[in-house]
């Protein structure tokens, strides 16, 4: 019988992608002045598809039938997972800090509980009914900064609103995600779905530029370019599949928690942002309703 792989051995492929991942918000924010949001958005797609294309050439045209077979599927993703997610993220962290979004996107696999549920008639046990009511409180607790009364007078922060819709967009990638089908590669796949958000991005992109929003093209901008371009997208999703593959889907998945965690260490010494009472408290009741959607009711 095999011996089970070292989790000590795997666990480079089960750090990097939350890492990179994380580097990616940090990265948005801090050239946030010098590249908008459309722009960096669109420019990273465009590196990723460069990079992806040799490698995603033959499986895109094996599986070109099957992409049209389950085309509502493909669009779907495209627009949710690439030509939204980040989009909304970008636009948001020009207004709200990297911290806020990160903690945001921390609450993910909760909200794909209560979607699915509400949209695909998946069936909450008690426990994810909790955990689901338990990390929105933490969430509400980020966005309203920990203070009650901008509820009453409706005060909350665009950039809070932008990642939060962002979140959104996700949850529905992921859903549809697991509908497709397994003998469409991956790799093809993923290069088809950069190919439709960047047909999405490019009228939105072509639209800031016509309204004269300054792109600043220093070293840093450059770098940060290349990085959201090269590392989140692709050595992070190479990875992830790896580690998949190694350990399994679920214990993949759970790294995935890392990400605020390595952001917000990340946030508060490259970016020097502060670490208030709310944000704790937003992360003890968003990590407290996850472990609660994990146990399982009894009988």
């Amino acid at each position: 019988m095999p011996t089970p792989p070292s989790l000590l051995k795997n666990l480079p492929f089960l750090i990097t992608p939350p890492l990179l991942w994380a580097g990616n918000v940090i990265v948005a924010r801090a050239v946030r002045n010098d590249i908008p949001p459309l722009t960096l958005s669109f420019g990273r797609w465009v590196i990723s598809l460069l990079i992806l294309l040799p490698f995603a050439w033959a499986a895109m045209r094996r599986d070109r039938t099957l992409y049209r077979r389950h085309a509502k599927l493909v669009i779907g993703t495209s627009l949710t997972g690439i030509a939204a997610f980040n989009t909304l993220v970008y636009t948001g962290l020009h207004q709200t800090t990297s911290t806020n979004a990160l903690l945001l996107n921390s609450c993910i696999p909760v909200l794909i509980m209560l979607i699915g549920s509400l949209f695909y008639g998946q069936k909450l046990n008690r426990f994810q009914t909790a955990g689901l009511l338990l990390s929105l409180l933490g969430v509400l607790v980020i966005i309203l900064r920990g203070q009650a009364g901008n509820l009453w007078a409706l005060r909350f922060n665009p950039g809070d609103l932008w990642v939060s819709a962002a979140v959104v967009c996700w949850a529905f990638y992921t859903l549809w995600m697991r509908q497709m089908p397994a003998e469409i590669n991956r790799t093809g796949l993923t290069a088809v779905q950069i190919m439709l958000g960047l047909l999405v991005l490019l009228p939105l992109w072509l639209w800031e530029r016509a309204a004269g929003t300054p792109v600043y093209w220093n070293g840093n901008a450059l770098a940060g370019l290349a990085y959201v371009g090269i590392f989140p997208s692709v050595v992070a999703y190479l990875c992830y599949t790896a580690a998949i593959a190694r350990v399994g889907a679920v214990r993949a998945g759970l790294s995935i928690h890392l990400m605020p965690v390595f952001g917000t260490l990340l946030a508060v010494t490259l970016l020097g942002e502060s670490l208030h009472l709310y944000h704790l408290v937003g992360i003890a009741a968003i990590f407290g309703g996850i472990l609660l959607s994990n146990k399982r009711a009894a009988g």
